[in-house]
């Protein structure tokens, strides 16, 4: 190979190196080392919609993140449409946003997804494990047991909904212990978007 096409080739796989090495730095403690399947499927129109993030397993991209949402809709593309907002600091803090999409899953019954935020070549692993029947509550991870999220329709749901989703959370095998509780302001005093 010519010094003018090595030098392009070696500062790419450079960067890949980077990025990986980045990747393994956010990553956590394993809280899960045997991670389910998910025990049941996801309607997707009635997934849609906003989620409030009431704990979580600490990772590098939400580090100081309070008053965390995730909200999906469906696109006409097929692709399911992924907005996520959190507060840095406080559920009053500055607005930050990460729009991305997903795909879901042949065979995985609406509960597999891959989700992107970086374009088609960073793909997450997002599977949906369990969920209340009205869908009020899920609860989200990924193959690896080192990401858990628990999420409400409410941003406080009551302490009954709260331990059920524990209970059901540590019933899949999770290690509770190592959950990071969301600050969530009070229903009703939820800072507007635009903020």
């Amino acid at each position: 190979m010519s010094p003018s096409r090595l030098m392009p080739a070696l500062l790419l796989a450079g960067a890949a190196l980077a990025v990986a090495g980045c990747a393994t730095l956010q990553r956590g403690p394993v809280g899960n080392a045997a991670v389910p399947q998910p025990a049941r499927p996801v309607d997707l129109n009635r997934y849609a919609g906003l989620w409030y993030e009431i704990a979580r397993y600490e990772n590098g991209f939400e580090r100081g993140c309070e008053g965390v949402t995730a909200e999906y809709t469906l696109r006409d593309d097929g692709l399911v449409g992924v907005r996520n907002a959190c507060r840095q600091g406080s559920p009053g803090g500055e607005l930050k946003v990460a729009n991305g999409r997903a795909r879901v899953i042949e065979g995985g019954d609406g509960a597999k997804l891959k989700v992107s935020f970086f374009g088609p070549f960073f793909l997450g692993d997002y599977w949906v494990l369990d969920r209340a029947d009205d869908y009020s509550w899920s609860i989200v991870g990924e193959p690896s047991g080192r990401y858990l999220w628990l999420l409400s329709r409410s941003p406080t749901p009551a302490p009954t909904v709260r331990e059920t989703i524990m209970n059901r959370a540590r019933a899949l095998g999770y290690d509770l212990a190592l959950l990071r509780t969301v600050e969530q302001p009070p229903a009703g005093h939820v800072p507007p978007a635009s903020q």
